[in-house]
């Protein structure tokens, strides 16, 4: 079956998504001569037919909580520790293709093909504001302002509370197909298939 992505977690951990609404939590017990012996932990099979491909996923700060994206729009939270589904959210139309926590709960974002962006109160398992999506998303400084990046080679911020694009970074001549922050929060790094990489000053949002 073939893998379309992972993440560690920060508790030594690693996850990985499948091309079916299948998720596996590994937990690292031996490392080898040739590298990482990873064992299998909670293996969650959801239910429901037909079978929905998993397309992206994220991990809370503390560990505790692995966020999923399908490929029919719907997202999933699941408990790490007892591999238990916790909460469905539901308001997507297309397939996620990236998903993201807060850096501390209960926020989390997700974007979709179908061109929206939401941000979720995980407690009450609602949206709580709709943006124009772009393509990824990642929360940066404060829990208050998320990225994205698009195929148009720009990176867009939003400020959370009011759905609003406050800035807006370009340059780029081609698709962004990753963004990362940089660990003091200060700058930004993007990358495109234009073969280029830029650095973009985000002090101003923490």
């Amino acid at each position: 079956m073939k893998m379309t992505k992972g993440r560690f977690s920060l508790m030594n951990q690693a996850s990985s998504t499948k091309l079916q609404l299948t998720m596996k939590i590994f937990l690292m017990l031996t490392k080898m001569r040739w590298g990482l012996m990873l064992n299998p932990k909670h293996m969650i099979q959801c239910t429901y037919s037909p079978v929905i491909p998993v397309t992206c996923l994220a991990i809370s700060s503390d560990s505790t909580l692995a966020l999923t994206g399908s490929k029919d729009g719907s997202v999933h939270t699941v408990n790490i520790t007892t591999g238990k589904v916790v909460r469905s959210l539901v308001s997507h139309t297309d397939s996620i293709e990236c998903i993201e926590f807060a850096p501390s709960p209960p926020w989390a974002a997700t974007g979709s093909m179908d061109q929206k962006l939401i941000i979720w109160d995980l407690q009450h398992s609602s949206p709580r504001s709709t943006c124009d999506h772009e393509e990824g998303v990642t929360w940066f400084g404060t829990s208050r302002y998320l990225i994205t990046d698009s195929a148009d080679g720009k990176v867009r911020v939003w400020d959370s509370l009011s759905s609003d694009s406050v800035r807006t970074f370009s340059g780029h001549l081609n698709v962004l197909p990753s963004i990362s922050v940089s660990a003091n929060r200060d700058f930004l790094v993007s990358v495109s298939l234009d073969g280029t990489a830029r650095v973009f000053d985000i002090a101003e949002f923490q």
